[in-house]
């Protein structure tokens, strides 16, 4: 079994009316306002997971500025995933400048059988996440409900691109400290958090702390399987994608290729996805087969 953690989707309203949602909200304008940026539908998705042998997707939504649109997107996933529930799996949005309608909304997806909240765009949608007391009465819900917060992650030096945002290391340690009983996924590896785990007092602080792969081919080279997996460990890495904006066989191709033994592949390809989403392991015990 291959787990892909990090895939988006969107209704096909959205899909057919672009420039509206671009002039509507920042996020999705920062993200899609590129003509080459590629949508796709759940019905989409599944036809290219069957193509790249890939066994169960984590759908996420992103960090829509509008709570309206939260909710009408999260309705999307949530429809979505009860048509496919044995190939995807729901991430909602919430907007926590909302406050307690954002905690209601991520309740009812919640009850609807969401895992979890994402990608949360907070330098975007207007939140900071280093203010303990504007986030906590969220943060304790979702712990409360064993909810895994996943966060887009922004490198502070390298290249800039479409989406890149401000959301760095710095930012991400303060909130992982402020929160240590929340599981927390930072994506696109964290914007390169892992490196300073070095530190000790900071790999001492990373325990429910993951790193996903998404868009890894666009930002690092290869080898950072191995680097990352040295620092925190390969059960600290999940395997997303970032489709459409990266196919899932690039990536599953370079973790296939890398000087990792075959266990620890195993672990990054679908173990660590699977006992993140439901506390125990795959019982076929198959996951990521060569």
């Amino acid at each position: 079994m291959i787990i892909d953690f990090h895939t988006h989707i969107f209704p096909p309203w959205i899909k057919g009316n672009r420039s509206e949602y671009i002039r509507r909200d920042p996020c999705f304008s920062a993200y899609y306002s590129d003509p080459k940026s590629k949508i796709i539908t759940a019905e989409e998705l599944i036809d290219h997971m069957d193509e790249n042998e890939v066994d169960l997707s984590v759908v996420l939504n992103i960090g829509w500025v509008s709570h309206d649109l939260c909710r009408e997107t999260n309705d999307y996933i949530l429809e979505a995933v009860s048509h496919y529930s044995d190939r995807l799996v729901a991430f909602c949005a919430v907007q926590p400048a909302a406050q307690d309608e954002a905690i209601i909304e991520m309740l009812r997806c919640a009850k609807a059988g969401a895992k979890g909240l994402g990608e949360m765009r907070s330098d975007i949608q207007g939140f900071n996440l280093t203010t303990k007391d504007s986030i906590e009465p969220l943060i304790n819900e979702a712990v409360n409900n064993d909810l895994v917060f996943l966060t887009h992650s922004s490198e502070p030096v390298g290249h800039d691109y479409a989406g890149k945002g401000h959301i760095t290391p710095e930012v991400l340690y303060q909130f992982i400290q402020m929160f240590p009983a929340l599981k927390i996924v930072c994506a696109h590896w964290g914007g390169g958090l892992p490196f300073y785990a070095l530190k000790p007092e900071v790999d001492d602080v990373l325990t429910n702390v993951y790193f996903d792969t998404a868009a890894t081919i666009w930002l690092y080279r290869a080898i950072i399987f191995q680097q990352v997996s040295s620092l925190v460990g390969s059960d600290k890495i999940l395997f997303g994608s970032d489709y459409p904006l990266v196919k899932p066989n690039r990536i599953i191709t370079q973790i296939r290729s890398s000087q990792l033994g075959e266990n620890d592949k195993a672990k990054i390809l679908g173990d660590n996805a699977w006992k993140l989403l439901y506390r125990e392991p795959e019982e076929d015990n198959s996951v990521a087969e060569y």
